[in-house]
C-alpha cells in the first residue's frame, strides 16, 4: 500500500505543477490551448488528489504517523511541492 501511495503523491505532485503551468503561463498566450488541456489535466489532478487523500486516511495506521504527521501530509496535497517533500520524508521506507 506504501508504494501505491508513493506513486499518487508524486502523480498527484505532477499534476498540480502542470495544472498550475497550464493556468499561469498557457492561458494568457493561447486560449485555445488552455480550453483544450484544462479538462483533461484539471480531471486527472482531482481523481488523483482524492486518491491521495483517500489513501492517505487508509495508510495512516501503516506507517505510525501522529495527528501531527497525518495533518501535515494532508496540506501538502495543498502546497505546490507538497507532496513531493511528503514522499522524501514520511514514505522514505517504502
Amino acid at each position: 500500500m506504501s508504494k501505491i501511495f508513493k506513486f499518487t503523491a508524486i502523480s498527484e505532485g505532477i499534476s498540480y505543477l502542470f495544472l498550475l503551468v497550464n493556468m499561469l503561463f498557457i492561458k494568457p498566450n493561447n486560449m485555445d490551448l488552455y480550453k483544450t488541456l484544462l479538462f483533461p489535466i484539471g480531471m486527472a489532478h482531482g481523481v488523483l488528489f482524492i486518491a491521495y487523500v483517500i489513501l492517505a486516511i487508509l495508510i495512516k495506521k501503516e506507517q505510525n504517523w501522529s495527528l501531527k504527521d497525518f495533518f501535515i501530509v494532508q496540506l501538502a496535497s495543498f502546497i505546490p511541492f507538497g507532496t513531493f517533500y511528503i514522499e522524501k520524508k514520511y514514505l522514505k521506507n517504502a
